[in-house]
């Protein structure tokens, strides 16, 4: 919204929530969402365009175009728990858009949604009392967090479904309209609601998957001898392949690729089609592979117990560039780790102590201590071992030279984003390792 704002002065967007804490702090100098180059984007246009408030109803009879931008976690009670889609903050936006509605309206989803989900909205649509023609739209997102701002600026394509009838034909032109004010036409695709539902659940799918792919081949590179990252670049090269999303790590975390092949492997069980779904939910178990693998290596190079010993964690958010670490592998490790009762110095550039003790709290129940540190030295300052977790420009810049000063000996790194130079740790004096690295 704050994009749009930015790039279509004459569209006057208005963002409303329940929550006032949240649009206080949208219209705050600091933003509750960390990303480069949003707050930039927010100051151009808040107070000329772009405004934050807390009257919902005032802003739905105003409207001429609805975006539902609500949480649809992965349900954690009932029919689908661990799987479906919780759908019940978009049909308590339907309702109180229903209540409120005046005249023609045109409703776009913009959450990501299970196939068919617009059917919900327009149900409700079409029960409300008041008149007029609404029209649902299907507009999912393709920004990953950490470069939204560019690829909201330049994105590869633009997604909008709609009714093939006269009416939705002219509701898809309207929207098109707004994004065709800075994005070319040629990139706007239309097509009907469920290819536009489905199409952002398939997109974080495939991206999943070659993550899990090639996480894959680093456990068996780590046993023959391979390097993981030579491999994807032989692979890479070709052009049937290419070379995004082939980095091995220590596995992937965020709000949308675990949640959304939940979604895709419940949808295909609702479908009874489980060779499907089995496919699918093979993706998620080999991740969660990959994270298990990581942290009993830990274990293991410690000679078989961390037991009151001291591990740096750097990097706690799921990825560079965000405060997110919903997902986060950080996570996962941290509570193998403190199971396993070691005493955990975390730093994270972006991700408040708060919310990593909020986090990991649970998993305190043992002897196991969280220590969280401003700076990446104090965390390393006494440690057995350093394992990096998110991929920070500012770990590859660290002075490794002084770490291995400040650490225990033997001094172990553990690189869980490939993002070091091993071969120049190991003449330093470290014991080094990478995913997919001998």
């Amino acid at each position: 919204m704050a994009m749009i704002a930015h790039k279509c002065r004459d569209v006057v967007v208005e963002v409303v929530d329940v929550n006032a804490e949240r649009i206080a702090a949208w219209q705050s100098d600091r933003l509750p969402i960390f990303e480069p180059g949003l707050d930039d984007i927010v100051r151009s246009a808040r107070g000329r365009n772009l405004s934050f408030s807390t009257d919902v109803d005032a802003a739905i009879r105003a409207a001429d175009i609805i975006f539902i931008a609500v949480n649809t976690p992965t349900k954690t009670y009932g029919v689908g728990a661990g799987r479906a889609a919780d759908l019940k903050y978009i049909e308590r936006c339907a309702r109180r858009i229903a209540h409120s509605l005046k005249g023609d309206t045109i409703i776009v989803e913009k959450s990501t949604v299970p196939v068919h989900t617009s059917e919900l909205v327009k149900t409700v649509m079409e029960a409300r009392s008041g008149g007029g023609n609404v029209q649902v739209l299907s507009n999912p997102e393709f920004l990953a967090e950490g470069t939204a701002v560019r690829d909201l600026e330049e994105p590869d394509r633009v997604l909008i479904g709609g009714e093939r009838t006269p009416e939705g034909d002219a509701a898809v032109e309207t929207l098109t309209s707004v994004y065709a004010q800075w994005v070319p036409r040629e990139r706007i695709i239309t097509t009907n609601l469920w290819s536009s539902e489905l199409s952002k659940l398939t997109a974080n799918a495939f991206l999943a998957q070659r993550i899990s792919s090639i996480n894959a081949i680093s456990a068996l590179c780590e046993e023959t001898g391979a390097d993981v990252d030579e491999i994807a670049l032989a692979i890479g090269l070709d052009s049937r392949i290419g070379p995004k999303f082939l980095r091995s790590s220590v596995g992937f975390g965020g709000s949308c690729f675990q949640k959304d092949i939940f979604n895709l492997v419940y949808l295909c069980e609702h479908f009874d089609l489980p060779e499907v779904a089995s496919y699918w939910e093979q993706v998620v178990h080999m991740n969660d592979y990959q994270k298990g693998r990581f942290s009993k290596r830990i274990i293991n190079a410690l000679f078989n117990t961390v037991s009151g010993k001291r591990i740096a964690i750097l990097g706690f958010s799921f990825k560079k560039d965000t405060n997110d670490t919903r997902e986060s592998a950080a996570i996962y490790v941290c509570r193998h780790l403190l199971q396993e009762q070691a005493h955990l110095a975390i730093y994270d550039p972006q991700v408040s102590e708060e919310e990593i003790r909020a986090e990991l709290s649970a998993s305190l129940d043992g002897d196991g201590e969280i220590e969280v540190c401003t700076d990446p030295y104090d965390a390393v300052r006494g440690a057995h071992a350093t394992a990096v977790l998110t991929e920070w420009n500012e770990f590859a810049d660290l002075d490794f030279a002084s770490i291995y000063e400040e650490m225990l000996k033997p001094a172990f790194i553990f690189d869980g984003r490939n993002i070091l130079d091993l071969h120049k740790l190991r003449a330093m004096g470290f014991v080094a390792h990478g995913v997919g690295k001998r």
